[in-house]
């Protein structure tokens, strides 16, 4: 992690950040984050990222205490100190002031917590292992980016890391592909892209959102369904999308295996890097224009 991090409004070293057991959030996980993704500095689809943490913060309840131009300006703040480039920034929302297990401290309702960290590299084509039951799609809270995120770090660790895997592919109680721990799937089949639906137990990632949008306007739509587990034997391509890897080709999935990129996935990765360029580009000259 980088040395510098937001709490609230101070931009702080990072051993200096405090947080408290008697913070409700912080011990139970009632609370939410993101992880935006810079690109010299600037954030890419910041925009996106609060629009997921409103939804989610009207689900769990929590009073979001900024606007979408409050938290931007924290972002470029933490990244002129931080001197980022490409980097990940966590945006986390604490609520401090439920259940029993709070102090009397003056805590504001909800902590904003914001640090940065480079971009893991994660070039190549990816492997993940699969894990039946590892959503439940009916749970009301399924989608959300709660902090309470053991769940997936258990996964990855105990059900990836430890057998020689990256990530988890995860199954719905319906035996049908739902996401990985931190990244949608999607699978090509006669150059035909298809990715679960959100009901399917899935987030609603960003980059997914994006990689939508170019894939429409590129002529080469995808399909939100049902995709069940039996589908990946035939699959002729299979890739993730995600803040850290954008577009990144799978090529394996326990014993099945593929030769990857494919020429669809090499295709949108193209899509979604040149997007990033212009995106940032973009950022950079409105930022001259504005001084």
């Amino acid at each position: 992690m980088h040395p510098f991090v937001i709490h609230n409004d101070a931009l702080l070293p990072i051993e200096q950040c405090r947080l408290s057991p008697g913070q409700a959030g912080v011990i139970n996980g009632w609370g939410l984050f993101t992880t935006a993704r810079t690109y010299r500095g600037f954030p890419f689809r910041l925009d996106k990222h609060f629009e997921r943490l409103e939804r989610d913060a009207r689900l769990l309840e929590i009073p979001l205490p900024l606007t979408f131009e409050q938290v931007r300006e924290r972002v470029m703040r933490l990244s002129e100190a931080n001197h980022l480039d490409d980097a990940c920034v966590r945006i986390y929302f604490l609520h401090n002031k439920i259940g029993i297990w709070k102090s009397n401290e003056a805590f504001p309702t909800v902590d904003l917590v914001m640090y940065s960290l480079e971009t893991p590299s994660r070039s190549g084509p990816t492997q993940l292992a699969l894990f039946e039951h590892g959503r439940y799609s009916a749970h009301p809270l399924t989608g959300t980016k709660v902090t309470s995120w053991l769940n997936n770090a258990w996964m990855v660790e105990t059900q990836a890391h430890q057998r020689g895997f990256d990530d988890v592919l995860l199954l719905n109680e319906r035996n049908e592909i739902s996401e990985c721990t931190a990244a949608n799937i999607y699978l090509v089949k006669n150059g035909k892209v298809s990715t679960p639906p959100l009901n399917a137990g899935c987030l609603a990632g960003v980059s997914r959102l994006t990689l939508m949008e170019l894939a429409e306007k590129a002529g080469t739509p995808v399909v939100e369904r049902a995709i069940p587990r039996a589908e990946l034997d035939a699959a002729d391509e299979v890739f993730i999308t995600s803040t850290t890897r954008q577009v990144q080709p799978v090529d394996r999935i326990e014993d099945l295996r593929w030769k990857a990129p494919g020429p669809v996935t090499e295709r949108l990765a193209k899509l979604f890097d040149d997007y990033v360029h212009e995106y940032i580009a973009n950022e950079q000259r409105s930022l001259a224009h504005a001084k």
